[in-house]
This record gives structure tokens, C-alpha cells and sequence, in this order.
């Protein structure tokens, strides 16, 4: 096995999601005057994450768009009938205290290094290019990928196949000669080994429990699994 490329997520694996979250619902709450809608912050946060995966699968399944889902979170996040523009308008003011938390990882950075001196890199994300371009550049790291590849523009989204291959289509590689790293066991690793790519799941809280796929629990044991499941690093062509 030959590995050419490092195909990467990002939300919850190079970027701390859910840290700029729980800083941004917190914030906005206290904003929005709203604090004493929930018991907590952390109640808040997993009533708030709850309707971002329930409302993400149906974007993710096509059953309303990007646009669509965020109001859709909104609403059912506050119980509130709000319509479009008031929708909009308040995650709009969510997304400036969210933004405000963004942040890469301690180990991030020192792991985009490494590769990038022989290993080609780029990203596959459930979310939309323009949202994620515009991440990958505030956070200063947009450099390093080739490719930025997302499920609204490829029509597909992982698990499925057809996201990863669109990637391996897009380095021009055949899925066995990509690497994908994420922080997600079904969506991210066990999806990537599905489609004939080798899987990482990064395990940063150390749940486990998944011994049939590879793990790491930081980017800095990276360099080592590569090593140890592949052949030595191949120069960049």
C-alpha cells in the first residue's frame, strides 16, 4: 500500500467545534437576553447540537438545503415559529460569537507540517465550500490543501461512497492510495474503509470501543501509524 494523499475532515479534527460552539451558544444566549431559557450552558449546548445533527441528516439527505437547515435549527432550538428573515437573522448573530471562539487544535498544525513535505492534502466535509473556505482561511491553514471538497456541491455525503470517491476524483488517486482522518467512527473512518480508502478515526475524548478501526487519540500519533501501516513516505509528484 502506497499512501499518496491525506484526506482530511475538519470540524471536531483539525478545528475545535464544539469548543467555539459551547463559547458561541453561551455568548449569544447572554446576548439574546435568553440565558434563563435553559437550566445551563451545557444543557443549552446539547439542545443546540441536537438540532444541528437532526437538521444536518436532512440536508445531508437532501431534504432542504444549507440555507434551510440552519433556520430549521433555529426554530427548533428556541420552540419559536420565527419566520425566514427572522430565522436568518438570528443565527446570523449566533455566528459572530461562534466565529469569535474559532480555534485549531493544539496538535493541528504541527500535523498539516508534517505531511506537507511529502504527502499531497486536502478536505472532505458534510458542510458547503464557501462556509468552509472562508473557516480554512481565518484559521490560516488553507494553504495546505490541494482540494476542498464538500457534500453540497458534490451531491453526496459521508458515509457514503460517492463523497469519498469524488474526492479520490479530484486528487486524480485511486481511493486505496488516501489516507482520511477524522473524529467521527461511522461518518469519517469506518465510511472511508467502506469505500476502499484506509480510515482513521481520531478519538480525541478516547471513547474506543471500535476495535476494528485504526485509532489515534491526537494528531501527533499520526506520523507513527502511517509509518506503521504503510509503506515509508513517498515524494510528493
Amino acid at each position: 500500500m502506497t499512501i499518496r494523499a491525506v484526506l482530511w475532515d475538519v470540524d471536531d479534527t483539525l478545528f475545535d467545534y464544539t469548543g467555539a460552539d459551547r463559547v458561541g451558544i453561551r455568548n449569544h444566549l447572554a446576548a439574546e437576553g435568553l440565558t434563563e431559557l435553559f437550566p445551563s450552558v451545557d444543557h443549552a449546548l446539547r439542545h443546540w447540537r441536537a438540532q444541528t445533527d437532526l437538521h444536518w441528516a436532512r440536508f445531508a439527505a437532501r431534504d432542504t438545503d444549507f440555507q434551510g437547515q440552519r433556520r430549521a435549527r433555529v426554530r427548533g432550538f428556541l420552540g419559536a415559529d420565527l419566520d425566514n428573515a427572522e430565522a436568518d437573522s438570528w443565527f446570523e448573530r449566533y455566528v459572530a460569537h461562534f466565529e469569535a471562539g474559532w480555534a485549531l487544535f493544539p496538535d493541528s498544525l504541527a500535523a498539516l507540517d508534517w505531511l506537507a513535505g511529502d504527502y499531497r492534502q486536502a478536505v472532505l466535509s458534510n458542510s458547503s465550500l464557501a462556509y468552509q473556505e472562508r473557516k480554512l482561511g481565518i484559521l490560516g491553514v488553507r494553504q495546505y490543501f490541494e482540494a476542498v471538497l464538500c457534500s453540497a456541491e458534490l451531491g453526496a455525503s459521508k458515509p457514503e461512497a460517492a463523497a469519498f470517491h469524488g474526492a479520490c476524483d479530484a486528487l486524480n488517486l485511486d481511493p486505496s492510495e488516501v489516507l482520511y482522518v477524522g473524529n467521527d467512527p461511522d461518518l469519517d473512518a469506518a465510511g472511508a474503509v467502506a469505500a476502499g480508502l484506509v480510515g482513521i478515526w481520531l478519538d480525541r475524548d478516547g471513547v474506543a470501543g471500535r476495535p476494528g478501526l485504526p485509532r489515534i487519540t491526537d494528531l501527533g500519533q499520526l506520523p507513527a501509524h502511517l509509518n506503521g501501516v504503510c509503506p515509508p513516505r513517498t515524494v510528493r509528484s
